[in-house]
């Protein structure tokens, strides 16, 4: 769901990428709000809070939301950048450094607090870094298709393509409906699971609640990474005998 890019890509790997990552946005998001009253996983409502500090002459409230933003926006720096770099070698494995990064970061929120008394700040930051990098790694593989870090475009997408099922009639139309509207569903369905699972572990486990995509996503690089490693396999095996794997003679 990783490794494929652009014409590499089909429908299936874009529903795996969008069903993962959104619950891994979904429990990130339930617990930014459970121990930091933040939110972690989008910065629309923090230009909000902007606005609103500046009318109660709050400034230092006003430049922390600003803050969240560009911590959001530093992390989709990051993951492009590091795409970018790794990319002119290993191609394959350029969505792996994101995704390490993403896994430290939320590992850090889970154990550790930044000194003094502005902990929840700093560590409301690195989440919305973490979110940062995960919606643009989902951009960059997905080719814009997938987005799982907040809904409300998806909402506005969803409702499009639901009304297009009423005038568009043609076969090969009414599949690619179908087949978005699926995408979005499963998206927002996961970030509901997401949050509502979040929420009922956190009441346990309080921040180490982070573990659980933690474990997710390295299961997924695992993964990822055994088919890759299966995938070479079975072409050095065809190279070798010179024909498909399992052919008879």
């Amino acid at each position: 769901m990783f490794r494929h890019r652009d014409k590499g890509r089909n429908y299936i790997h874009n529903v795996q990428l969008a069903a993962l990552l959104s619950i891994v946005a979904g429990v990130v998001n339930i617990v930014g709000v459970l121990s930091f009253k933040t939110l972690t996983t989008n910065v629309t409502g923090h230009f909000a809070f902007f606005s609103e500090e500046l009318y109660l002459n709050h400034y230092l409230f006003a430049l922390l939301s600003i803050l969240y933003v560009i911590s959001f926006l530093l992390g989709a720096f990051v993951a492009n950048t590091a795409m970018e770099l790794t990319s002119r070698g290993r191609a394959h494995f350029s969505y792996s450094v994101p995704i390490s990064i993403e896994i430290m970061l939320l590992t850090f929120v889970s154990f550790f607090n930044f000194p003094g008394a502005n902990s929840s700040v700093w560590l409301s930051c690195t989440l919305l870094l973490a979110m940062g990098l995960q919606n643009a790694l989902v951009t960059k593989i997905s080719g814009s298709v997938v987005r799982t870090t907040h809904l409300t475009g998806l909402f506005t997408d969803l409702g499009i393509e639901l009304s297009q099922v009423i005038f568009y009639k043609k076969t090969n139309e009414r599949k690619r409906l179908r087949r978005g509207i699926l995408l979005k569903i499963i998206i927002i369905g996961g970030f509901f699971f997401g949050g509502i699972i979040g929420a009922f572990i956190y009441g346990w486990l309080g921040r180490k609640t982070l573990l659980l995509p933690v474990t997710a996503l390295l299961i997924a690089l695992c993964y990822d990474r055994l088919l890759l490693g299966l995938y070479r396999l079975k072409r050095r095996q065809q190279d070798h005998t010179g024909k498909p794997s399992g052919s008879s003679k």
